[in-house]
C-alpha cells in the first residue's frame, strides 16, 4: 500500500498556507515533515484525513495504490491518526479503549480476545480493566497507538506523537512506533520540529516545503 500525496496545498481566506507539495510513501516507511509551528503542518495532516475545518480548502489529491480518498468521508478513508494526547476515552476501561478501535466483523467474544491479545503483545495484560487515569502517561500512549493499529488502518497520520513524553518515555515509544508500522509496512507521514524524531534514513521534507528531498543519514 502505497501513499501518495500530489501537488497537495492548503489555503485559508484564498491564500496559501505552503507552495504545493508531492511526495510517496511506501510501505512500511515514515515520511517526515518538518517545520516550525504555524506553518501548516497538522492543517495538512487534517486535509489527508478529512478533517478540514471549513475555513480552509484545498487542492490536489491524495491516493492509496493509486485510488484518490479525498472524496471520500473521514471514517471511509482508513487513516490512522496519532496525537499529541492519547485520546482515550476517560469512562471506558483500557479493554474497552481497545475493543472501540477492532473493526465490526469482529462480533462478541472475538473482540474482547482481540483486544485482549493486543494488550498482551505490548506486555500490558494486566491493565485490562484499569480505567485510563489509573495508568501512567507512558501507558496511555501504548495503548493508543494500539487502539488506532486496531482499526487496520492503510495508512497512518503522526502529529507530533512524541512531544509530550518525558525523553526516556520518548526514546521508548518512538521505537515501538517505527517497529509496527514496519511490520505492519503501512506508509505514514510524520508532522514534527523535533530531528531527533526521524527515523533513520527516512525521508524529510524540511520547511519550507519547495526544498528538495532529503535523506536522513543512519546515525
Amino acid at each position: 500500500m502505497t501513499l501518495s500525496v500530489k501537488k497537495l496545498t492548503i489555503q485559508h481566506g484564498g491564500k496559501p498556507l505552503f507552495s504545493p507539495v508531492s511526495f510517496d510513501v511506501s510501505p512500511g516507511e515514515v515520511f517526515t515533515l518538518m517545520g516550525p509551528s504555524g506553518c501548516g503542518k497538522s492543517t495538512l495532516l487534517s486535509a489527508i484525513a478529512g478533517h478540514l475545518v471549513t475555513d480552509f480548502s484545498f487542492s490536489g489529491d491524495v491516493t492509496l495504490n493509486g485510488t484518490s480518498v479525498m472524496a471520500l468521508a473521514p471514517d471511509q478513508r482508513k487513516i490512522g491518526l496519532l496525537f499529541q494526547d492519547d485520546l482515550l476515552f476517560p469512562h471506558l476501561s483500557v479493554l474497552e479503549n481497545l475493543m472501540f478501535g477492532i473493526p465490526r466483523h469482529y462480533r462478541g467474544k472475538a473482540r474482547v480476545e482481540h483486544a485482549e491479545s493486543t494488550l498482551a503483545i505490548i506486555g500490558l495484560p494486566q491493565l485490562a480493566s484499569k480505567q485510563p487515569n489509573e495508568i501512567s502517561g507512558g501507558q496511555r500512549a501504548r495503548i493508543s497507538l494500539m487502539r488506532m493499529l486496531l482499526s487496520e488502518p492503510k495508512a497512518i497520520l503522526l502529529d507530533e506523537p512524541f512531544s509530550k513524553l518525558d525523553k526516556a518515555l520518548r526514546n521508548e515509544f518512538r521505537q515501538l512506533v517505527f517497529d509496527q508500522i514496519q511490520n505492519r509496512q503501512i506508509p505514514a507521514i510524520m508532522v514534527t520540529h523535533d530531528h531527533d524524531d526521524i527515523p533513520p534514513q527516512g525521508q524529510v521534507l524540511d520547511w519550507p516545503w519547495t526544498t528538495a528531498l532529503q535523506e536522513q543519514q543512519a546515525c
